[in-house]
């Protein structure tokens, strides 16, 4: 047998977690889970500040005059934003890490804000949101890649924690949103500066530890990812690959009916307040750090696969009785279908890292890139449908979404006990 076959042989029965690149030192790895905890707190920073867009909606809608078209296009500039650069900084980070882009992209972020506090145009709000898009996509690939090599091997614990403090953020934004932005305007938002400002500080900190702890790329990374193809064969990597996007879809799309319209749908339909819907909104976000942390705990313990199955078709019968029930039971589903569909980002994740080793940040960029993007066209297309038919009709459409769930049954058996076997 010619020694690169015997290599590619050896590379099968490797861990996928030997090809993530570029490598920590193994003098780093006391403590290094320190860092997977000041990720999570960045990712809080980030979320939160990022979940007061769609939290100000009902005060961008009143003061500018806006209908659900354009509520959702802002959602759209936004998540598109995300969605379209994160790949590529995954891809080129993959190949050049830059430790010290997290802190850069915060400021990306910082300017959004403080533009937001103070547009007064349709056109300047799109602006605003594309520049805290444009910190998304710079934030997630590399943070979650820096996550993963301070895990300390356990990666879906790792991923998970990194997703709490992004989703704690998401359910902290519209509670600050009912105490803070309601009662103070638009002009508040820039209050929340100082959270992007506190954000670069750790991040710089974080990049540091990063440049000190890299090893290079060894040549051993750089074929690992044929060696896995070889395992699972390429047209089943194709198809794996597929049904997670679609998996994504469906999560994300509905996700999209909650973040965006669920405060419209509560006050339309049940008649309450304002602040009555964002606290309403708040319940609903704040099952997701619950679902991802149990998720990506069980995940590092039963396998991802049976997490999938649970988390996407699992929320099936709680979603399709949803639109029919009362206000308080309206609550309680919502927050039931929350915590079983959030369970599943951190799986999918660490499952398609797996799938294809050796390419940690594309992979991280292209999962919450279609995360922000189809959220994003999700939203815009749920408005249209809002406008001309109403909010029922949403999420009367949106029940049968989790449905996309069966199609887990295509995906193949873990990947790393493949590569073990």
């Amino acid at each position: 047998m010619p020694d690169d076959t015997r290599g590619q042989a050896a590379d099968i029965t490797a861990s996928p977690a030997d090809f993530a690149a570029p490598k920590i030192a193994p003098t780093a790895a006391n403590g290094a889970f320190a860092v997977v905890f000041s990720l999570s707190f960045c990712h809080f920073l980030n979320d939160t500040m990022q979940s007061m867009i769609p939290a100000i909606y009902p005060i961008l809608k009143e003061a500018h005059g806006l209908d659900f078209g354009q509520i959702g296009l802002i959602t759209l500039a936004f998540q598109i934003t995300a969605s379209m650069f994160q790949p590529v900084i995954g891809f080129v980070t993959d190949r050049n890490p830059r430790p010290y882009s997290l802190a850069i992209g915060m400021g990306s972020t910082l300017i959004g804000l403080l533009l937001l506090s103070q547009a007064h145009s349709y056109p300047l709000i799109l602006l605003a949101a594309c520049l805290v898009g444009l910190g998304s996509a710079v934030f997630h690939p590399e943070a979650s890649r820096v996550a993963r090599q301070a895990s300390g091997g356990r990666h879906g614990l790792a991923q998970s924690l990194f997703q709490v403090g992004g989703n704690a953020g998401s359910a902290l934004g519209p509670l600050l949103a009912a105490l803070i932005v309601l009662p103070y305007g638009q002009g508040s938002i820039a209050w929340f500066s100082a959270a992007a400002f506190v954000g670069m500080a750790v991040l710089f900190w974080i990049g540091g530890w990063y440049a000190r702890n890299m090893k290079p790329r060894t040549a051993k990374a750089g074929i690992s990812t044929a060696g896995m193809a070889a395992a699972l064969g390429k047209r089943k990597v194709a198809i794996a690959v597929g049904v997670m996007v679609a998996l994504i879809f469906s999560k994300t799309f509905y996700t999209a009916a909650f973040t965006s319209y669920f405060t419209f749908y509560l006050m339309g339909r049940f008649g309450v307040d304002v602040q009555t819907a964002q606290y309403a909104l708040f319940s609903f976000l704040l099952s997701a750090p619950i679902g991802a942390l149990v998720g990506g705990w069980l995940g590092d313990r039963i396998g991802r696969l049976p997490i999938i199955w649970f988390s996407i078709l699992g929320a099936l019968p709680f979603s399709l009785v949803l639109p029919y029930v009362g206000f308080e039971a309206t609550l309680i589903l919502a927050f039931i279908v929350g915590f079983i569909m959030s369970s599943s980002f951190s799986a999918i994740l660490v499952y398609a890292q797996e799938l294809i080793p050796g390419r940690v940040g594309l992979v991280a960029g292209v999962f919450f890139g279609f995360s922000f993007g189809l959220g994003g066209i999700g939203a815009a297309a749920l408005g249209e449908i809002a406008d001309i038919h109403g909010l029922d009709t949403v999420y009367a459409i949106c029940a049968y979404l989790p449905a996309i769930g069966l199609l887990t049954i295509f995906l193949p058996p873990q990947p790393s006990r493949i590569a073990k076997s």
